[in-house]
């Protein structure tokens, strides 16, 4: 029974030392410089006195006292540390100002993006030093694209943007930036009126190149269909032309046998009286002359 309390007495005192002690211990010699630990992406500055001890950049554990000597110890205490962020940031600026070489009104969006190159000159060269890189890529947006044709303008982003990064880049290196990638993202007119003039005339443009197309097609269709009617009225005016040719040719071949051009003859003019629904009377081949005269006298019936 003695020894399964004395284990248990054991354990909570590990248990206590491993959740208190241990921590309390490491804060101790953190606090006096013995080890730092550097994140990703973030950087160290130990300032003493308004001097910099040391910067640590890379991430993982350290050593300070190797690196800073003695001081590491009052650092803490008497000195500063720093942690800054060395990710890279992005940023748009919308509208800046300009005006084109023929007095156009323009805006330009211009995004940006940057990161921390040195950690001293970040913190003690400007106070601002964001803000401080965000008016002087405007400025330069501002400064090096103004006066600039307006084709060029709303064409060749990519010029403009090396021209922009070109003139800001030496001045945020003082500041302990570096400047990454600089696009022009947008380009636009800040006149309304402006705005709604070039929206008629494209609208008007537009209805003038809709017509235009429909008036083609309808041509197109007229030529076709006249065309077409014009072979019709050839080839009609041909057939006309043939058709007293064929039957001339036909009465011809007809003609050359006397008994079948009588017969023919005979047969379209029986063909005449039968279309013509008048009253035939039949007489006898050898009947007399006088039968003939009597059935010719005989009055009509209603």
């Amino acid at each position: 029974m003695n020894a399964l309390i004395s284990l248990l007495g054991a354990a909570i005192v590990t248990f206590c030392a491993a959740w208190f002690v241990v921590p309390v211990a490491l804060w101790g010699l953190r606090m006096f410089g013995t080890y730092a630990i550097v994140q990703e992406g973030t950087c160290r500055v130990y300032v003493l006195f308004g001097k910099v001890l040391g910067v640590l950049r890379e991430p993982g554990l350290h050593l300070l006292w190797p690196r800073l000597g003695p001081q590491a110890a009052l650092v803490n205490w008497l000195g500063t540390c720093q942690v800054l962020d060395m990710r890279l940031d992005q940023q748009y600026l919308r509208s800046q100002p300009v005006n084109s070489e023929e007095g156009a009104p323009m805006g330009i969006g211009i995004w940006y993006e940057m990161y921390i190159s040195d950690p001293v000159f970040y913190m003690f060269k400007n106070a601002d030093p964001q803000g401080s890189l965000s008016a002087n890529v405007g400025n330069a947006t501002v400064r090096t694209l103004s006066n600039l044709p307006l084709g060029s303008m709303l064409e060749d982003r990519h010029a403009m943007s090396q021209a922009v990064r070109g003139d800001v880049s030496p001045k945020s290196v003082e500041w302990g930036y570096k400047l990454g990638s600089v696009y022009i993202r947008k380009v636009h007119f800040r006149d309304v009126g402006m705005i709604k003039q070039i929206e008629e005339k494209v609208v008007n443009r537009l209805r003038q190149v809709t017509s235009a197309i429909t008036q083609d097609g309808v041509n197109q269709v007229s030529i076709i269909s006249s065309t077409a009617e014009r072979q019709a009225s050839i080839e009609f005016g041909k057939a006309n032309a043939m058709r007293p040719k064929i039957v001339g040719e036909a009465l011809q071949k007809i003609s050359s046998d006397p008994d079948v051009a009588n017969t023919m003859f005979e047969i379209l003019e029986l063909g005449k009286i039968a279309e013509s629904k008048a009253r035939v009377t039949l007489v006898p081949a050898q009947g007399s002359e006088l039968l003939a005269q009597l059935l010719a006298a005989q009055p009509k019936s209603a």
